[in-house]
């Protein structure tokens, strides 16, 4: 691939990797920008990529893990990740693709049995009201206290506009790698890759975000400072992650581990609220005896198969308990669908 892209057709731009110019996805994507008069072909490329991993990864190997009762039964490891979260293995179930046009397709093969309906329960943006909660940064709690689109109000400070109908798909789509990207330390140069701006204007990005939310820099710096001294951060449950390396005199090693420490407190607490959701989930189901289970977990999603008699009951009351499972200052809001099979989901 990589002879007949960078030789044959003689295509520059791409980038490099040890064993010489890449032809991954993020790279095969870039030339097609770059090279429209080759577009039938790099899209026919990526397209046959996207459904022979869909065949082998998550299809033929699938069939491998059906038991004796036609279900699979994948397992859930504890201590898996180094954040708190479940990882799910044989097979790993919290992978299955979520998007693109074959996802649904395949997803839509999970079906709950005959009299039963699938539900799924998704706590919205976990991960950015934790970090509100911690940070205690007035304007985050602020808008999720009143329920704002908080991409749409990031855009409209960083982007120095002058009302949110002036709030693009695509400004919003910037907003929203930047709000997250904060969760993660993002620099500059990682937000410009992921974002196709140029290094200065992701900087400025990142510094009107500060200038947004100054209490969520001085959190930030604090974490890193806590982890520095102590070598180790903790989630709001109290749970502690040791981080290697943040105190080391290789600058890259200590940069990625500032990363981590960011990071940790938000996914590890989101990671803690959710199993203490599991918990209650279950001992609601218990106490009460219903025809329900929980099927799977997915980081900030939970599925039960339900018995259809008792699904709106059943909708109110979980919803109900999850968002009340921890006392936060921002409130946790949880969505949830319905269906016949994980694909309607």
């Amino acid at each position: 691939m990589a002879a007949y892209l960078y030789e044959n057709l003689e295509l520059k731009g791409a980038k490099k990797n040890k064993s010489g110019y890449s032809t991954d996805e993020e790279t095969l994507k870039d030339l097609l920008i770059l090279y429209p008069e080759h577009d039938e072909f790099l899209s026919n490329v990526l397209k046959y990529r996207e459904v022979n991993k869909l065949l082998s990864t998550y299809t033929l190997n699938l069939l491998e893990f059906v038991k004796d009762d036609g279900r699979i039964h994948t397992e859930f490891k504890q201590t898996g990740t180094a954040t708190g979260r479940l990882s799910s293995i044989n097979p790993n179930m919290q992978n299955i693709p979520q998007k693109g046009e074959y996802a649904e397709i395949l997803r839509g093969a999970f079906k709950a049995k005959k009299g039963y309906k699938l539900i799924s329960f998704d706590y919205s943006q976990i991960e950015l009201r934790i970090l509100a909660h911690m940070s205690s940064d007035e304007n985050l709690v602020q808008a999720f206290n009143n329920n704002e689109d908080i991409h749409s109000l990031t855009a409209l400070k960083i982007f120095h506009l002058s009302s949110l109908e002036q709030v693009s798909p695509e400004i919003r789509r910037i907003a929203k790698a930047v709000n997250f990207g904060i969760l993660y330390g993002l620099s500059a140069f990682g937000l410009s890759r992921d974002t196709k701006v140029t290094r200065k204007e992701a900087q400025n990005f990142i510094d009107g975000y500060f200038i947004l939310y100054p209490k969520v820099k001085e959190f930030i710096e604090s974490i890193v400072k806590q982890t520095k001294e102590q070598g180790f951060c903790n989630t709001i449950s109290g749970r502690k992650r040791f981080i290697q390396d943040i105190n080391s005199r290789n600058a890259n090693l200590r940069m990625r581990a500032e990363r981590m420490a960011i990071n940790a407190p938000i996914q590890g607490s989101a990671a803690d609220i959710i199993k203490l959701a599991m918990i209650s989930c279950d001992n609601y189901i218990k106490e009460r005896q219903l025809d329900a289970k929980s099927i799977l977990q997915i980081h900030d999603e939970l599925i039960f198969e339900v018995e259809e008699s008792i699904v709106e009951d059943f909708t109110k009351d979980i919803k109900n308990i999850m968002e009340n499972v921890v006392s936060l200052t921002v409130p946790l809001v949880v969505n949830y669908e319905k269906g016949d099979n994980w694909g309607q989901l």
